[in-house]
């Protein structure tokens, strides 16, 4: 019930949909005789739409997320697996191609593929699900396992988790199907504007990883009041940033993480190698 009202409510909280609301319901107004009502939110609508669209508001929303853990840093042991967040493969796209179709998040594959190959002793564990609220349900997870196959990585270190939909039940699946052991590395892979909620939700269930982050979206904070040249990409930018947020918030209300905002914990690993 959780990933349904989550998918229902969520459009709530995209600023590009605050746009058509606002200015739909301003000319409502407008037409019904309210015409100073009607201009308040329409002159509303387009301050919304430059602010988020045109302006830094996204990058303010997306850095206070992506810089909240550092890049990873190798030292002289390696993991002994590697837990990558679906998300970032279209399912249905992609089984209806016969071939891998990434949307933005696709640094998340990448990242699996050369982490496969630069720690071959690691186990990788793909877990994704379908995200869709109405069928037809394509799982991430086993198209990522036939690719990691096609990459000549072994069938034996693939570990494939196909039925997650939200991120509770990414961390809650994963730590059941590997059955973690005390003093084992772990590393989770997943966007940095995610990490903070993930981090904060493998904690709360008492699975310990190590943050590596990928699919930045920024520069850092020198684009905090960086303009977007089309409308199209700030709209990206805030609708992403404040679904996440709204997620933190919803994790956090209702027990899910400890903490609103997670963040590291000990020395900080500052240069990704």
């Amino acid at each position: 019930m959780f990933f349904e009202i989550s998918k229902v409510l969520g459009g709530l909280v995209y600023p590009s949909n605050w746009v058509a609301l606002l200015c739909v319901s301003g000319v409502v107004f407008w037409l019904a005789g309210w015409r100073r009502t009607g201009r308040a939110l329409a002159v509303c609508g387009v301050l919304v739409l430059l602010l988020f669209g045109y302006g830094p508001a996204g990058n303010w929303f997306m850095l206070g997320l992506s810089e909240r853990f550092p890049a990873w840093h190798a030292d002289s042991r390696d993991p002994d697996g590697i837990i990558v967040l679906g998300g970032a493969i279209m399912a249905p796209e992609s089984e209806a191609r016969g071939a891998i179709e990434l949307n933005s998040a696709g640094e998340r594959v990448l990242a699996m593929l050369q982490l496969a190959r630069r720690f071959p002793k690691a186990r990788i564990v793909y877990s994704g699900g379908s995200s869709d609220l109405f069928p037809p349900y394509v799982a991430e997870a086993p198209l990522a396992g036939h690719l990691l196959e096609e990459f000549g990585v072994a069938r034996d270190r693939i570990v494939i988790e196909p039925a997650a939909r939200t991120t509770f039940e990414n961390a809650t699946k994963v730590r059941d199907l590997v059955q973690p052991q005390s003093g084992q590395r772990w590393l989770l892979v997943t966007s940095a504007w995610h990490m903070p909620r993930s981090i904060g939700v493998f904690r709360a269930i008492g699975f310990d990883v190590e943050a590596y982050p990928v699919d930045w979206r920024t520069r850092g904070w020198r684009d905090a009041f960086k303009l977007f040249p089309r409308l199209s990409m700030g709209l990206a930018q805030s609708d992403t940033a404040m679904h996440e947020w709204a997620g933190l918030i919803g994790y956090w209300w209702s027990g899910r993480i400890e903490e609103l905002l997670p963040g590291p914990r000990g020395v900080a690993r500052r240069d990704q190698s």
